[in-house]
C-alpha cells in the first residue's frame, strides 16, 4: 500500500482540476508538516508516500528554474520553501519511499500544446524532481485532460528513458506501465481474475482502453506490468472542508478488492489547508489498520498438519515440501512434483477451526502461473464439499466467504500455466465484513446456514457498494 497526497493550490481553492490562472499567493498552509505525513503512512501501513508536485494547473511545489508558478511565489515560508525536499527527508528518516506525481497536463504554461518546446520543458522539470531529492522509488504519469484543451503530442518514451536513466530503481505508473499499470479505474478495485501479465503495446496512454483488459491483465501477456488500484479516501481527490471520509470498514472492502487481488493500493489521503492530514481521516486509518491486524495476525494455518498430493524430489528433500506454505515470505514454496497432473494441499487440524478468508500468494519471481483453484472442506460426513473457487493468485489472493467450520481443508489447483507453486496460505476469521456474494464462484448451499453475522460499532452502512 502507497499514501497519495494530492495538495496544491486547488486544496484553497475547493476545486480539483484548477485553471493554472490562481494567484499562487493563495497557497499557504501556516502549519505544514511533512513528517506528519510520513508518521500517518508509516503508523498504519504503508510503505511509501506518492505526492503530486505538479498537478494539471501547473503550480510546482518545488522552487523549479523553468517557472514561477511554484512555492517560490506562495506566501509559504516567505517564498523560501520546498515541499518536496520536506517529504523527501521526512521519508528518509522513516524509511518509506517516495514517489511523484508530475502532470503532463499544465494549464499553466505558456508552451503547452507547442510539441517540442512543452516536452522539452517537461523533461526539464522531471530532471530536477529526479535529482535534487536522493533516491525516488516511483513515478506517476496520467493522461488526464478535460475536453476541448489544446492537443499535443507527449513524448513519453522520451520521458521513460530519462527516469530509469537518473532513477533506476524507480518504477513508472501510467495506463499502460511500462512497470506499473493503471487498473483502469478510481474506484480502487481491481478484477477478480487479474493478471501481472499484461501487453503494453494494446493500451494508449490517456485514450480509450479496454477496461476489461487492464482489470483483468492477459494470460498470454509479454510483459510483467502489476495493476495498480488509486482511490481517494474522500469524494474528491483534494480535500474539502465539507466532504468526509470513507469508514474504516469500507477501506476494508477496498483492500480485499485491491490488494486481495494481486494490486497495489494507492490510496490517497489529501493534506488539508493547514497542511496536515485531518484528525478524522488519520482515526479512520487508525480503524483500517486496526481491522487488518485484528483479522490477518493470526493465521489459524500455522496449527495445520500439512501434506500434499505430490511433492518435488525425495522424501529427505525439505526444499519443496508442504510445511513451506506456513512460513513468511516468497522464496519459500510448496512444489508439486513435476511429473503429475493432480495438485491438492491438505491441511489438518486437531480439532474443528471457524474460518471466513482463505489468503494465497505464489512466488512470483517464478512466475505467475495459477489460473483456476478451489477451496474444499470436509462436512460432518467425511465428504468433501466445495467452498469456494477463485483464479489468478499472485503476490497476494484474499478470498472472503460465508463463515464455514472444519477439520480438514483440501486446497486443489484446477488450472495453472506451469506446474504451480504456492509460497503462502492463511486461514483467517474475519468478524467484521459481511459477504455479499461468496468471492469467486459459488458456496454449498448448505453452508450457507454457517453464515455469521457479527455487529460491530463500524459504520456498515457506509460499505463500499462498488
Amino acid at each position: 500500500m502507497a499514501l497519495f497526497l494530492h495538495f496544491g493550490t486547488n486544496t484553497f481553492t475547493n476545486s480539483e482540476w484548477g485553471t493554472g490562472r490562481v494567484d499562487p499567493s493563495i497557497f499557504n498552509p501556516t502549519l505544514l508538516n511533512a513528517t506528519q505525513w510520513v508518521t500517518v503512512a508509516k503508523d498504519f501501513g504503508f510503505k511509501r508516500v506518492v505526492l503530486t508536485a505538479k498537478h494539471h494547473d501547473g503550480f510546482c511545489l518545488w522552487p523549479s528554474k523553468y517557472t514561477d508558478y511554484s512555492v517560490k511565489s506562495s506566501k509559504w515560508r516567505d517564498g523560501s520553501g520546498d515541499i518536496v525536499d520536506e517529504l523527501a527527508k521526512a521519508a528518509r528518516n522513516a524509511g518509506l519511499e517516495l514517489g511523484l506525481y508530475l502532470s503532463p497536463w499544465d494549464r499553466h504554461e505558456h508552451c503547452y500544446g507547442e510539441t517540442l518546446e512543452y516536452n522539452e520543458y517537461y523533461m526539464g522539470q522531471m530532471t530536477e524532481l529526479l535529482t535534487r531529492y536522493g533516491e525516488i522509488k516511483y513515478i506517476f504519469l496520467d493522461g488526464a485532460k478535460g475536453d476541448g484543451e489544446k492537443d499535443m503530442e507527449y513524448f513519453f518514451d522520451d520521458w521513460f528513458s530519462l527516469i530509469h536513466q537518473l532513477q533506476p530503481g524507480a518504477s513508472i505508473f501510467s495506463d499502460a506501465g511500462p512497470d506499473t499499470r493503471w487498473v483502469g479505474d478510481e474506484a480502487g478495485v481491481a478484477g477478480r481474475t487479474c493478471w501481472s501479465l499484461f501487453n503494453c503495446s494494446a493500451v494508449k496512454i490517456g485514450g480509450y482502453n479496454d477496461p476489461i483488459y487492464s482489470k483483468e491483465g492477459d494470460t498470454f501477456g509479454h510483459e510483467w506490468v502489476p495493476a495498480e488500484c488509486d482511490v481517494s479516501i474522500r469524494p474528491g481527490w483534494f480535500w474539502h472542508p465539507s466532504e468526509k471520509p470513507k469508514s474504516a470498514i469500507t477501506l476494508l472492502d477496498l483492500y480485499y478488492k485491491s490488494v486481495g487481488r494481486n494490486c497495489l493500493l494507492l490510496l490517497n489521503v489529501p493534506p488539508n489547508s493547514s497542511g496536515l492530514i485531518s484528525d478524522e481521516d488519520i482515526q479512520v486509518l487508525k480503524e483500517f489498520s486496526e481491522l487488518r491486524n485484528s483479522i490477518f495476525s493470526h493465521n489459524i494455518a500455522k496449527s495445520a498438519l500439512l501434506s500434499a498430493s505430490s511433492t518435488r524430489g525425495d522424501s529427505n528433500d525439505f526444499r519443496f515440501g508442504p510445511e513451506n506454505v506456513i512460513e513468511e515470505g516468497l522464496y519459500t514454496y510448496w512444489a508439486p512434483d513435476q511429473g503429475q497432473s493432480d495438485w491438492e494441499l491438505y491441511l489438518e487440524f486437531q480439532q474443528v477451526i471457524t474460518f471466513n478468508v482463505l489468503e494465497l500468494q505464489e512466488p512470483i519471481q517464478m512466475g505467475q502461473r495459477i489460473i483456476q483453484f478451489h477451496l474444499d472442506i470436509l462436512d460432518e460426513n467425511g465428504k468433501w464439499q466445495h467452498m469456494v473457487s477463485g483464479t489468478t493468485v499472485g503476490y497476494r489472493r484474499l478470498l472472503l466467504f460465508p463463515t464455514v467450520k472444519s477439520h480438514s481443508l483440501r486446497l486443489v489447483i484446477d488450472k495453472s500455466r506451469a506446474c504451480p507453486l504456492i509460497s503462502h496460505v492463511g486461514i483467517y476469521m474475519d468478524s467484521y465484513s459481511v459477504p455479499r456474494h461468496v468471492s469467486d464462484t459459488h458456496t454449498k448451499s448448505k453452508f450457507i446456514n454457517n453464515l455469521v453475522f457479527r455487529r460491530t460499532a463500524y459504520n456498515r452502512s457506509q460499505s463500499a457498494s462498488i
